[in-house]
């Protein structure tokens, strides 16, 4: 798909383009003003001879307002400044023959940039991917890069889609975080938003206003893709991510929050069909995964290769509200429809979704979910911990603060063998208890409106804790976050050792045997006994036995198949003890 939107070098300088449908005038701003020409499609277009890469510029809008690019490759000075025209072209990839790796050998870690160092940028980065290949990790998650408004945040509020912030570096620092994983055989995602732009520093609006409907998602306006310039911004942008920065993969945030009309094809099978076309022309692995709360069955297919339409993996939220609900006791909010958490994670093991169809308290007392038991087990991205469940916590504590050392590796015992794809959070791998709290840089009003919004939301933390929840727009909050990378206990390095054998032993015998693989069946008794199996892609049964209680349990020994992990069932198992088979 050759690019709509954005400035491009060109052999005798470079080319502007804005979709700019409600504006009477734009013009560009160099070091002198050209006046744009406009088309009667709502573009206006303009090229300048001897115009470099580094160059500098922003856009008039009606002799009213100075916009930056709304397809900006960067922006040095935040979103607010001018747009810099960046050559694509120019990087000198070093990993040349990289194609990336098949979907059955992943296994993520997700990572904030700002707060997996100290120095929080991209090259920093670097030097510890060297220990996530040693960890047994094949996939570095990045939260979202698109530019947002301050220094500090999570990402979820950019409105400059096609440029990574640059509170963590230059785009050919990004580009050389990502060469260095793939000279490493690892994989790198990126976590984008197309469900709403941030509060601050989105103009679109103003010249732009058929980009939004009348809807609204939870963080505004709803972008409207039934316009044919909005989806194509869209689906520009994540090839802009996989061609000119060579991502392996798109994590889409909150796909249920973006609108389609009933009978409509979706912008989200615009973009998978693309991603599609692409993977078959580089021949490239390219692995799309979606976060969708209605777990929509039938927009995923972990065997569709390339994408076609459908996407790869959804993380299985059902997945980690059972695993919390039963190690913490919690039922607030969300995790009240798991009552029943033991079954709830059967269900889950035995058929991906815990929701199915079934009626759910949370999301609105209606139906939630498809039947998704007839879709392969890596369909599913499964996890304890990710930014979501633990920045969304008052403090942004871990699971660590939450729960017993035992019941974590044994919850990580089952999560990093069985057939779905692990994800990790950052430290998580050594038992990390530094926390994640929300943070952002947002100013004035706004600023204000965060802080009483959090306030409201958690007035039970505040009546508790008091000062001691942590402010998000104090500039101390993402300190807090940064990952101590050499203060481990010896705790927390025989964590790291248990970690590393599980996902050494996942690479061994599981992962050659993902493709292909079924769901099987689960059980839960009463006693916290949990038996499940799955037939794996080569005919082998993979078979789980689990104490997931606090007590020693009987149970009658089964011999069948070859114990890999944990030793063989005997007639009584210890608490919190995880034993897995393969064959019989």
């Amino acid at each position: 798909m050759r690019p709509s939107f954005g400035a491009r070098p060109t052999k005798d300088g470079a080319s502007f383009r804005l979709w700019a449908p409600s504006a009477r005038r734009v013009d560009l701003l160099l070091e002198r003003r050209h006046a744009m020409r406009r088309r009667d499609d709502g573009w206006y277009v303009a090229d300048i001879a001897g115009l470099t890469p580094g160059s500098r510029y922003k856009f008039r809008i009606d002799d009213e307002i100075d916009v930056p690019d709304p397809a900006s490759a960067f922006q040095p000075e935040d979103v607010f400044g001018p747009s810099e025209v960046i050559d694509h072209t120019a990087f000198n990839w070093r990993a040349r023959d990289w194609r990336g790796r098949p979907w059955e050998q992943t296994v993520l870690i997700e990572t904030h940039v700002g707060t997996f160092t100290a120095e929080g940028t991209y090259r920093a980065m670097i030097d510890r991917l060297d220990h996530l290949v040693e960890t047994g990790i094949t996939a570095l998650e990045l939260m979202p890069l698109a530019d947002f408004a301050g220094r500090r945040g999570w990402g979820y509020d950019g409105v400059l889609w096609y440029a990574p912030d640059s509170a963590y570096g230059r785009p050919e620092d990004l580009k050389t975080l990502i060469d260095e994983a793939h000279l490493r055989g690892l994989m790198v995602f990126l976590d984008v938003v197309y469900n709403h732009f941030g509060p601050e520093g989105n103009y679109l609006g103003r010249y732009a206003p058929t980009f939004f409907t009348d809807a609204h998602t939870p963080w505004g306006s709803a972008i409207d893709y039934r316009v044919p310039q909005v989806r194509a911004f869209a689906v520009e942008n994540a090839l802009s991510w996989l061609t000119d920065y060579r991502f392996d993969g798109l994590r889409l945030d909150a796909a249920n929050h973006i609108m389609a009309l009933p009978g409509e094809q979706s912008m989200l099978h615009d973009l998978s069909v693309a991603a599609g076309e692409l993977a078959k022309a580089t021949g490239r692995h390219i692995h799309l995964v979606l976060e969708n709360g209605d777990n929509r069955a039938s927009l995923l297919d972990a065997a569709q290769n390339p994408p076609g339409g459908k996407y790869r993996a959804q993380w299985n939220d059902d997945y980690h509200h059972a695993w919390h609900v039963m190690l913490t006791g919690e039922l607030a909010g969300y995790y009240a429809d798991y009552q029943t958490p033991r079954l709830d994670l059967a269900r889950a093991l035995a058929s991906g979704f815990v929701y199915q169809g079934e009626i759910s308290e949370f999301w609105g007392k209606k139906p939630r979910g498809e039947p998704s038991g007839e879709l392969p087990p890596t369909t599913f991205v499964n996890f304890l911990q990710n930014h979501d469940q633990i920045g969304n916590r008052p403090l942004g504590d871990r699971l660590e603060s939450l729960a017993s050392p035992q019941q974590i590796e044994a919850a990580l015992a089952v999560t990093l063998l069985a057939p779905m794809v692990p994800m990790l959070f950052q430290g998580e791998e050594w038992g990390s208890k530094v926390p994640f709290p929300f943070f952002c840089d947002f100013q004035g009003g706004l600023a204000e409106a965060v802080r009483k919004g959090r306030r409201q939301e958690y007035a039970w933390a505040y009546e508790k804790y008091g000062d001691e929840v942590p402010d998000p727009l104090d500039p101390a909050t993402p300190r807090s976050a940064v990952l101590d990378w050499t203060g481990r206990t010896s705790e927390q390095d025989a964590r790291l050792a248990f970690v590393r054998d599980l996902l050494a032993l996942r690479q061994e015998q599981i992962a050659p045997r993902l493709k292909g693989t079924t769901f099987g069946s689960a059980e839960a008794a009463d006693n916290g006994l949990l038996t499940a199996h799955w037939r794996m892609g080569d005919g082998t049964a993979l078979r789980l036995t689990a104490n997931l209680s606090d007590r020693e349990i009987a149970h009658s020994n089964d011999s069948a198949g070859t114990p890999i992990w944990g030793g063989v069932a005997g007639e009584r198992i210890p608490p919190w003890s995880v034993i897995w088979r393969l064959g019989g």
